[in-house]
């Protein structure tokens, strides 16, 4: 009976054939209900079959997302089914996580599907709300990239994810905060936008409304984590976080921690432990707008100190009842926030905190508690160097740290901090938290219970002088010992160098010997002075090549910077230094060896806290009182200058290095220095002989100078005498001229009166035969008449000769006299130029014997060229000489012709009286004796 039951009843379903039926039936079913049915068939086998629904039904899902989204219920149905496929059952035979990259491929290939999602969070149906959030956190999980794409892209996305946060569900408001925080994890185009949808103020009032960071718990939390990831290397986002005025935000923050420290009301432990967490986080946000380097990092410093966060943070940092993991990050943050900031590290070291004072009783009363104001800088020396200090080592170091960012990037505060702790070293007064006095004390004891303090102390004594040369000598000025009572004195470096070896042999701490070597090393580096100090006492190599030599594998660390300060030392040293280079040279290379030395140093530079320092940490256990890191400038201080010391030994000894220290140059090649300075007594003697030489030209030019001047007079007494004879002629002309006009002014009356005499005879002759005969009356008037008119013809004729003869004669003399004063001035100039070239030539060998008394170098360069110079000047003043004789020689020329000329004119003078006479004028007497010269003149000059 039962088989035959069994026979007639339906064939069992798969569940592949079911997931199948209920795909097809969610695809072809028109009624709501049989489409939500065959959902829920579907959810009930996504847990154990997601690979199967995925694979039949998903697309199908997808598609219900936006056709029955709009029913509550449906839409519910479906958000559950979707994930579920993303989170199966472990159990499962299907489950694998390819499932859930596949379905963030289906649902992120195309944007609407994102899109539908983020349209879920417009309603206020919870569960809509919160599955669509949880299936965008799922498929962001998967494929993230692709998922922030969808998202930035989609209309409104942003606002709305942004809007989840003011939901008043924290189920709701928990999911926006993670979705929030998983997008901009690596995103700063949607790190920007959430910013710009008042995130800031939204994420503020989700804190103080879950109880701000001492009451509030996980929600808290990742806010904190939203926040970091909104500001996590986006300075548009810093600016815009800044500007906003949201720093005095967290300002409150952290005064209400410190608020709820002061009181008396004590915390569960699940409370503290969350409250520590919080601050932790809110610290790491305010560091993240400290990043070195950044562009906009001073301008963060300046608005957290403004808001009092620098106050509120050291209030924290100093606060015992703080743990002591966030008092030390609190240090750090400190340290961030004053770093390489002049102006704010001037009025940090203003500060004070309220550290801890003596218990008191009053009147039998409980005792209370005191509180005392220290300055800051006192507060952190006292904490990370006092002996009597209790602290734990992360909170020591981290003080050191800040102490080091005080002191970084301000010359002015290092060399205050470096007189101060000087004066104090020098003084009478025992100061606990003195560097110079921790590294020159001298006790072991200290060094023993606590080498942290000497460690320390050695850091900071690297910072303050490290690259600053100033520091460097007023370091040096330290030395112990009286030289007037008979001490020894002893060098602050010498002491340095004395206690790094004993504690080395010894056997103490390995923190106290890398400490000293820090120290000597960034001391000695291009310090000439310094090394020739460290080499003042001869043990200190002795010693460090012993070190150098022990087979101790361990102490590679040590080995390794005892080879690196011997490379310093020799690379930087000098012929002149107490151990001479080639000595030192001989040290390294026969003692050490080269491929030893090279081996130690390659080894130092493979030694993991230095090779791997950035990402080491401060953890217990190790050496001393911890595996502490080493300083970072000092390892980058290695690293920068290995390849240098390492081919230090390969340099000659003969070859010093130069070094510039505040501008001035120390150290060079003593080989070069011995070369020059022979080539200097070489141009000595040199320069002696064309000393010499100079003395016996200027000796030559000083008798041709005599004789130029002799000349030169000879020649002025010639041009006088020309000016005489010249002057002497043009009056004697003007007065034979004046002399001559009168003797034809007197012919010319005597003339006239022997006519009118004439005259009046012929009338009376006329008047008596006139009264005879008429006719003859006529005829001799017309007779006399005739003779009258030939007779003013010939007057006048002889007058015009006269006229033109005299204009010729005084233009001629005008002419001669004109050439002799054109001659004289010739003569003139040429005398001038000659005295103003022989002037010259006088005042350009004044200059350069005066050039020669320069500077040493000068006259050492200029030696050579000016003997040339000299001897073309011998030649030019030999050739100035002769042309000083052929120019007399043509003066005397000139003054022969120019005599020649003056017989000439005596000539003409002679040839123009006789014309004179010939016309009827009268001569003296004694021009007569050239009468017959002046005719013959008179015929060839054409005087007709």
């Amino acid at each position: 009976m039962f088989r035959i039951l069994e026979a007639q009843a339906p064939v069992k379903q798969t569940a592949t054939d079911t997931i199948s039926t209920l795909s097809g039936r969610l695809q072809s079913a028109t009624l709501l209900e049989d489409r939500r049915a065959a959902i829920l068939g579907l959810r009930s086998f996504a847990k154990i079959y997601p690979a199967s629904v995925a694979s039949g039904a998903l697309r199908n899902l997808i598609n219900s997302l936006s056709t029955d989204g709009e029913d509550a219920d449906t839409a519910k149905v479906l958000l559950e089914t979707l994930l579920m496929l993303f989170n199966p059952d472990e159990s499962s035979p299907e489950a694998s996580d390819d499932i859930a990259l596949w379905l963030a491929d289906e649902f992120t290939q195309r944007q609407e599907n994102i899109t539908i999602l983020l349209d879920f969070l417009e309603r206020n149906d919870f569960y809509s709300r919160l599955y669509s959030l949880q299936l965008i956190i799922a498929i962001l999980s998967a494929r993230p990239e692709r998922t922030q794409e969808c998202v930035y892209t989609a209309p409104l996305g942003v606002s709305r994810l942004v809007a989840t946060l003011d939901d008043r569900r924290e189920a709701i408001r928990t999911e926006g905060i993670w979705l929030l925080t998983a997008l901009t994890t690596s995103s700063p185009d949607l790190q920007k936008l959430i910013a710009f949808e008042n995130a800031f103020d939204r994420i503020f009032n989700i804190i103080e409304a879950e109880g701000s960071l001492s009451q509030g718990g996980v929600v808290v939390q990742d806010c904190l984590s939203l926040l970091a990831n909104l500001l996590r290397l986006n300075a548009s986002n810093q600016s815009f976080f800044r500007e906003t005025g949201w720093m005095s935000r967290v300002a409150k923050l952290l005064r209400e921690v410190v608020d709820s420290q002061n009181s008396s009301e004590e915390d569960s432990e699940w409370a503290a432990a969350q409250r520590e967490k919080n601050l932790w986080g809110l610290l790491a946000v305010i560091r993240l707008f400290l990043f070195g380097g950044s562009v906009g990092t001073q301008a963060n410093q300046a608005a957290l100190w403004q808001s009092s966060v620098v106050t509120w943070v050291l209030a924290i940092a100093f606060h015992p009842s703080v743990e002591v993991n966030i008092r030390a990050e609190a240090l750090e943050t400190c340290a961030d926030l004053i770093r390489r900031n002049n102006s704010i590290q001037e009025r940090f070291a203003q500060q004070e905190v309220a550290l801890p004072g003596e218990v008191t009783q009053v009147n039998g009363h409980a005792p209370k508690p005191t509180v005392i104001r220290v300055n800051i800088i006192q507060a952190l020396l006292d904490l990370s160097l006092s002996s009597r200090s209790s602290s734990p080592l992360e909170l020591r170091l981290s003080a050191s740290e800040c102490v080091k960012a005080y002191l970084i990037g301000h010359k002015a505060i290092r060399l205050h901090f470096l007189g101060r702790a000087r004066e104090g070293h020098l003084s009478d007064q025992e100061e606990d938290d003195n560097i110079l006095t921790i590294l020159l004390d001298t006790s072991t004891d200290s060094v023993r219970t606590d080498p942290i303090r000497h460690w320390i102390a050695s850091i900071i004594l690297f910072h303050l002088l490290y690259e600053d040369y100033e520091a460097k000598n007023l370091a040096m000025s330290i030395a112990e010992g009286d030289a007037e009572e008979g001490e020894e004195v002893v060098t602050c470096i010498q002491l340095l160098s004395a206690n790094m070896c004993s504690s080395m042999q010894r056997g103490e701490d390995d923190l106290v010997g890398l400490g000293y070597q820090m120290v000597l090393c960034g001391w000695l580096w291009e310090d000439p002075d310094a090394i020739n100090d460290f080499l003042g006492e001869g043990s200190t190599v002795q010693n460090l090549v012993q070190i150098v030599l022990q087979p101790t594998p361990q102490k590679a660390l040590i080995a390794g910077l005892c080879t690196f300060l011997l490379g310093i030392v020799y690379e930087f040293s000098t012929k002149d230094s107490p151990i001479p280079r080639s000595k030192l040279h001989e040290i390294l290379t026969s003692r050490i060896g080269r491929d030893q030395y090279i081996d130690k140093l390659t080894k130092l530079r493979e030694h993991h806290m230095i090779r791997d320092h950035e990402i080491l940490g401060q953890t217990p256990g190790g050496p001393g009182a911890g595996d502490v890191k080493l300083d970072a400038v000092f390892v980058d201080f290695v690293k920068d200058n290995y390849s240098r010391v390492l081919r230090a030994i390969d340099r000659e000894p003969g070859m010093e290095i130069s070094v510039i220290a505040n501008g001035i140059q120390k150290g060079v090649s003593r080989e070069m220095v011995d070369q020059l300075q022979a080539r200097v007594e070489d141009r000595e003697q040199a320069v002696q002989k064309l000393e010499s030489q100079i003395l016996n030209l200027e000796r030559q030019l000083s008798q041709e100078q005599a004789d130029h001047r002799k000349a030169k007079e000879t020649a002025t007494i010639e041009v006088n005498r020309i000016r005489t004879i010249n002057e002497h002629l043009q009056r004697n002309h003007e007065e034979e001229a004046r002399q001559m006009l009168d003797e034809h002014k007197r012919q010319s009356s005597t003339t006239q009166q022997a006519h009118e005499q004439n005259l009046a005879k012929l009338r009376a002759e006329i008047q008596s035969v006139k009264q005879g005969n008429e006719a003859h009356l006529t005829q001799v008037v017309q007779t006399h008449e005739r003779a009258m008119a030939d007779l003013r013809a010939e007057m006048q004729k002889a007058r015009q000769d006269n006229d033109t003869n005299n204009d010729r004669l005084r233009e001629r003399h005008q002419a001669e006299i004109q050439y002799l004063r054109n001659t004289a001035q010739t003569l003139q100039s040429k005398l001038d130029k000659v005295s103003k070239d022989h002037a010259q030539d006088l005042q350009t060998a004044h200059e350069e014997y005066s050039s020669s008394t320069a500077t040493f170098e000068a006259r050492l360069k200029r030696a050579e060229e000016r003997a040339d110079e000299a001897e073309a000047r011998v030649s030019q003043a030999k050739k100035d000489a002769e042309e000083k004789d052929e120019a007399r020689a043509a003066a005397q020329t000139e003054l022969d012709d120019m005599l020649i000329v003056l017989g000439d004119l005596e000539e003409k003078r002679v040839k123009d009286k006789e014309r004179l006479k010939a016309l009827g004028e009268q001569v003296s007497d004694d021009e007569d004796e050239d009468e017959e010269d002046g005719e013959g003149d008179e015929d060839g000059d054409g005087f007709k």
